[in-house]
């Protein structure tokens, strides 16, 4: 049979861990939802590496997904933040923030939202009741911001300045959405068009393109399942230190109006968004 190597899950501090898996085994787990699907292969290692096998096989996984789909309440920890490879070394990055996935962490787990989802939800707890956040830090959006409760896309709002352009075009050829064209007086910006990913202004050789403003996009209450919903766009940069001030303040919008375990989207598609902007406005997170 042949063997696929897998970049384990399991992390030590000199480094990665590799593991071997066997071709049916790697098939095996790309069939399981995505959601928990790190978790799932963190836990076949673990089992794997129990049972004395230097290689995970097919049996490994099936027994793991047996007890993990019969103890799924165990696995719940009431949250889950996912982050896009922007950490380690993206050249896409539109802004960097390498510490705010672990401030992030501290602060969820201070809203014991495990307690709270177990005195609210009728019965044991499922994966898809935890409370999701995900950070991306540019455009592509690989951690897939859209589909979580809260989604933070990493963007740069680009502005032409006053220093001489020397129509190279580069800008234009970083741009791919067309939203760069040379005009007689330099660059100028569709800004209908924009991503605000900070390619143009990373090609620029002049600095004729610049950042005017750097943050995160948040998105709200998307989510899959039966009744799935992108989430919705605040439509602002959020300065990088506000962004832990927004996620409280989401959270603490949850906790109040969630009834009985259900998601974000849920409740935003029932009351709509604008109580949350309010209280965005009233505490200065809107700028």
């Amino acid at each position: 049979m042949g063997i696929t190597l897998y970049l384990g899950d399991t992390k030590k501090t000199l480094g990665v861990v590799y593991m071997q898996w066997t071709r049916e085994a790697t098939k095996a787990i790309k069939k399981v939802p995505f959601f928990v699907r790190k978790r799932v292969k963190a836990r076949v290692e673990e089992e794997a590496a129990r049972s004395g096998a230097g290689i995970v096989t097919i049996e490994h996984v099936r027994s793991c997904q047996r007890r993990f789909l019969n103890k799924m309440e165990n696995e719940v920890k009431g949250f889950q933040i996912e982050t896009c490879f922007g950490p380690t070394g993206c050249p896409n990055r539109a802004v960097t923030s390498d510490g705010l996935a672990d401030e992030l962490e501290r602060l969820l787990a201070q809203k014991k939202l495990m307690a709270f989802l177990k005195r609210v939800v009728d019965g044991p707890l499922k994966m898809h009741h935890e409370f999701r956040v995900s950070i991306s830090d540019c455009p592509n959006a690989c951690s897939r911001p859209q589909i979580v409760d809260i989604g933070l896309i990493g963007a740069v709002k680009p502005r032409v300045t006053d220093l001489q352009c020397t129509d190279c075009g580069q800008c234009v050829e970083a741009c791919k959405e067309s939203a760069i064209m040379l005009g007689e007086h330099g660059p100028e910006i569709a800004f209908e068009k924009c991503l605000l990913c900070g390619s143009c202004i990373r090609a620029c050789p002049t600095g004729t393109i610049s950042g005017e403003k750097s943050g995160y996009r948040i998105l709200l209450g998307g989510k899959l399942g039966r009744h799935p919903r992108l989430g919705q766009d605040v439509a602002r940069i959020f300065p990088i230190r506000t962004i832990s001030a927004v996620v409280e303040l989401v959270v603490d919008f949850y906790k109040r109006n969630c009834i009985r375990g259900e998601r974000l989207g849920t409740i935003l598609e029932g009351q709509g968004i604008k109580d949350l902007i309010a209280e965005m406005k009233n505490r200065n997170l809107l700028t």
